[in-house]
């Protein structure tokens, strides 16, 4: 390709899930919708476990800070989205589209560590209760918490760096509703071996480690649990981590489908539907996860909702 196609791109285009104009109005609705529910439900997740005594506990600490990166990764794609639908625009600028690249990867990368974190939590609590108070005291939840973020964060500057170094062409089209860094990294005119070599390398360490840790953790918790002769002691063990590892799977499940069907599917627009699930859904679902299985969640959203109102 010639020197003369090659430009320092000022914006990207945002192509979206749909160039049906009369599916504008419905997904504008459908994704404002959305994105007003996942706020609010971890926003009173967030308010009833800070306001509550008797929620002061690191299972409910960590569950806090997860209901905080949910919302920062709805808000990271979704507000962007809304206004193009409604201005009928598609464009980004190159510093909104490398900002979502940045938060999009730091709060992914840090929603797995703390799914991770939460089930070794839950394997101290089950397999070494009389312990428990004592390893996860208010000082090693915070650390657990910041060293979590601050991999995640790491990582993502990782990504900006070596994202800061690409050369991109004109005219400059992303199949789909916000800067995906597979997609970006595709676009590039310049080499972008190490880029995909990182993405990779990235994506098993902060994806497959983490999914190994927690398995082994619920290994272990399984294995304690069966070794309990009282059934109602079998009921409450798993009561305590039944919402965890639905979380778990429903947050692993859809992003290894949106990987499967990436790999499956040829077209980038069924990518970047499939891609909803794990982007959109699930930060939507999971305060109902934690508050309908969770009878200590349900009262204290309630006494959140009464105090509000």
């Amino acid at each position: 390709m010639g020197l003369q196609n090659l430009t320092h791109i000022s914006e990207f285009l945002l192509l979206g899930l749909s160039d049906n104009p009369d599916l504008q109005s419905l997904l504008f609705g459908l994704f404002l919708a959305i994105y007003l529910v996942t706020v609010l439900g971890n926003l009173l997740i967030t308010l009833a476990v800070t306001s509550d005594p008797h929620l002061h506990t690191p299972m409910y600490f960590f569950l806090s800070n997860l209901s905080l990166a949910d919302i920062s990764f709805s808000t990271i794609t979704i507000p962007k989205m809304l206004v193009n639908l409604q201005t009928h625009s598609k464009s980004i600028t190159y510093a909104g589209c490398l900002a979502q690249v940045i938060f999009f990867s730091l709060f992914a990368f840090l929603e797995s560590l703390l799914l991770t974190v939460m089930a070794y939590d839950r394997l101290l609590a089950i397999c070494h209760p009389l312990h428990y108070l004592v390893i996860m005291n208010p000082r090693t939840c915070g650390l657990l918490v910041l060293v979590s973020f601050s991999i995640s964060l790491l990582t993502s500057l990782l990504h900006y760096l070596m994202m800061a170094q690409l050369t991109f062409c004109a005219d400059v089209e992303i199949p789909h509703f916000f800067c995906d860094l597979p997609q970006l990294v595709n676009l590039a005119c310049s080499d972008t071996s190490i880029n995909n070599l990182l993405i990779y390398f990235i994506g098993t360490t902060l994806g497959g480690v983490p999914l190994l840790g927690i398995l082994y953790s619920y290994s272990r918790i399984i294995s304690s649990i069966i070794r309990v002769t009282s059934s109602n002691g079998k009921y409450k063990a798993f009561s305590t981590c039944g919402s965890h590892l639905s979380v778990v799977c429903l947050f692993y499940g859809t992003g290894l489908g949106v990987y499967l069907s990436s790999t499956a599917s040829s077209s980038p627009r069924k990518n970047a539907v499939a891609s909803v699930m794990y982007t959109v859904v699930t930060p939507m679902l999971n305060p109902f996860i934690y508050s309908l299985r969770n009878r200590d969640i349900k009262s204290a959203l309630w006494r959140t909702i009464i105090r509000i109102a």
